[in-house]
């Protein structure tokens, strides 16, 4: 239904009426201005051409029907429009993704071809961006140290691009587990979400920065934050031969998650991911009443343009007057 989003600027339509009624005309100063004969011959033949009287009538009634459109543009005809509401879950997430130097690795296979652990990661983890419509979502990467690629936003769409455009060695070569979990709490800090949690992967070991990412976590739980752990990789430290390169600290990565109240997860396939990414699902859901969203269709341009155009039809007969 059509309606008015400044409904008092009707209030104008009547100031030119009530300004020839009350307020006294302006008078000319000055002596009248000599025309030559000629020239005065010829603007009275002109005014009395055949047909003038219709272009007089509507030049004495086109300013107030300029005003009138003008008036109309004022209080902003619009109609509202029907849009889905945009679910909102009352959740803070946060992402930390491990860009070092060990994710070049190829040891994944991803539809039946072998890929590097990002490709994985980023191929599954922006499909699980996407998902979290509803929860506000950050992007912390990490390597020697750690940077936000995207603050808090409802956008998913946009945080999934980012994951799709992540970039090994950005962040440096190195595994700041520490700074990239420490950075998270210090955004979460200031938020008012009901929930607030930090989804860490890894595919190594903490081996930069000064703080033991156990007393993070020990922060962490201090502050409310659940922390999920991903660790990433064919072998752990448990599992590897002594001296072997590209192993995850899976029990570090675990201690962080018990220590904060969150789960952690051991991934070795790119199936292990998906699943992963379904069980997080599952803990963080995102079901809600929903936010309704007011959108209008705007009509305001169309008594605007009239008027618009009943100006330039004002001007033009002065002209060719």
């Amino acid at each position: 239904m059509l309606e008015l989003a400044t409904p008092w600027a009707l209030a104008l339509l009547p100031v030119p009426f009530l300004a020839a009624r009350f307020l006294p005309p302006i008078r000319a100063g000055g002596t009248a201005l000599a025309v030559p004969e000629r020239i005065g011959a010829a603007m009275i033949g002109r005014s009395r051409g055949a047909g003038s009287d219709m272009p007089a009538r509507l030049q004495r009634v086109l300013p107030w029907l300029i005003w009138v459109l003008t008036v109309l543009a004022l209080c902003g005809p619009r109609m509202p429009e029907p849009v889905n509401a945009l679910k909102v879950s009352g959740r803070d997430l946060a992402i930390a993704l491990d860009l070092s130097g060990s994710m070049v690795r190829d040891d994944f296979y991803l539809d039946g071809a072998q890929v590097s652990r990002l490709e994985a990661v980023t191929a599954v983890g922006s499909a699980f961006a996407r998902r979290r419509a509803g929860d506000r979502v950050a992007l912390i990467v990490f390597g020697s140290d750690a940077y936000y690629a995207t603050p808090f936003t409802f956008d998913t769409e946009a945080v999934a691009r980012r994951i799709e455009e992540a970039t090994i060695g950005i962040s440096g070569r190195a595994t700041n587990i520490s700074d990239a979990l420490g950075l998270a709490l210090k955004r979460l800090e200031a938020s008012e979400a009901a929930t607030r949690v930090v989804i860490l992967l890894s595919d190594g070991a903490n081996n930069a920065g000064a703080t033991n990412p156990q007393g993070v976590a020990q922060l962490a739980a201090d502050m409310g934050v659940r922390v999920h752990t991903i660790a990433l990789g064919p072998k752990d430290e448990t599992t590897a031969e002594e001296g072997e390169r590209g192993v995850v600290d899976a029990t570090t990565l675990r201690a962080i998650s018990d220590v904060s109240g969150g789960q952690s997860f051991r991934v070795r396939t790119t199936e292990d991911l998906v699943a992963v990414t379904e069980a997080l699902d599952q803990l963080e859901a995102t079901d809600s009443d929903g936010l309704s969203a007011e959108v209008y269709a705007e009509f305001w341009i169309w008594p605007a343009a009239l008027a618009m155009l009943g100006c330039l039809g004002l001007a033009w007969r002065e002209q060719s007057a």
